[in-house]
């Protein structure tokens, strides 16, 4: 499968690592609005072909997948200009600004019979899957709660800090521990409580936020981009609790009983990076002809544009680009 990127900055670089160590892809193209860039980027991760425009990106005809890596506040643009285009596209997270901007990605998805997914990594990593089964097995028990946080010290970083990007925690940090929590509790949510300290440029430097399910369960959600906090989740049942080391990448799951005795500890397997599963996932929906990938249908990806809006409007937050 031949893979381009649209947009070569950090973030790109990582997925350039993992998809030249994968057999099943090819480095093919990247596209930035500096040519001298994208050649430089090519260069160094051995891609074929370098383009000074997205517009060329996306009119190539050999192109499979595209990987949009560009910030937040220009997701949906680019996006829609590779569904326009018949290109599958690959989304970083937040996938967009808002659920509008997805809602109508999705729709067009569907009308132009075209990949569209999230790379919201955790949603991919075979970690989800383990801490499921042992949820199902009742290990724990009857589950009640969750708690989540995520923090890294990232106010120097430019993006982060401009409202004209869409920056803040919400969108970069807090679209974690929200998934760590939808992907947990599946019932609707009844109420949001959400609460923020803002930066004098006007985004949320962090917040915490508490969502009450309609079944009676609960998440207790925290984020921030002025400090490291531990990215420890943590689900508690009425026969234990289990421990989730990284919520952003999962290191080591660990399972404890009421007694606050560790039972069980389960290591995740080795990986290039972890952007290798939400590659591999969209490789075989595209095989298979689909327009979503089963593990982050378009639907989930709506559902968390949809509450983190609701929380945005909690903190009269909205975005130059809005």
């Amino acid at each position: 499968m031949k893979f381009g990127i649209l947009g070569p900055g950090k973030i790109a670089h990582s997925m350039a690592k993992t998809i030249s160590q994968l057999e099943e892809v090819e480095c093919y193209a990247v596209a930035s609005r500096s040519y001298e860039r994208a050649k430089e980027f090519a260069e160094q991760w051995n891609f074929e072909k370098a383009y000074g425009s997205y517009e060329e990106l996306v009119q190539d005809p050999e192109v499979d997948l595209i990987y949009v890596a560009s910030p937040h506040s220009h997701h949906y643009e680019h996006t829609k200009l590779c569904l326009e285009h018949g290109k599958a596209a690959l989304v970083e997270k937040a996938f967009t600004v808002n659920a509008k901007q997805a809602e109508e990605l999705a729709a067009l998805s569907r009308e132009k019979g075209v990949l569209l997914a999230e790379a919201i990594w955790t949603r991919y990593m075979p970690s989800r899957k383990m801490i499921d089964d042992l949820l199902e097995a009742g290990t724990i028990g009857e589950v009640t709660s969750l708690s989540a946080n995520l923090g890294y010290i990232l106010d120097k970083v430019e993006r982060m800090q401009s409202p004209e990007l869409a920056g803040g925690a919400l969108l970069d940090l807090g679209v974690y521990p929200i998934n760590f929590a939808l992907m947990t509790f599946h019932d609707k949510i009844k109420s949001i409580d959400a609460t923020a300290i803002m930066s004098p440029r006007g985004v949320d430097w962090m917040n915490t936020i508490t969502l009450t399910f309609e079944d009676g369960k609960m998440a207790a959600l925290y984020s921030n981009m002025l400090a490291l906090t531990d990215r420890q989740g943590v689900i508690n049942g009425n026969k234990g609790y289990i421990e989730v080391q990284n919520i952003n990448n999962c290191e080591e799951i660990r399972v404890y009983n009421t007694n606050c005795e560790m039972t069980a500890r389960y290591t995740v397997p080795e990986q290039i990076t972890g952007y290798e599963y939400e590659v591999l996932s969209c490789i075989r929906a595209l095989k298979e002809g689909k327009i979503e990938c089963e593990e982050m249908p378009h639907s989930e990806t709506i559902r968390v544009m949809r509450l983190m809006d609701e929380i945005r409007a909690k903190w009269n937050l909205k975005f130059p680009c809005e």
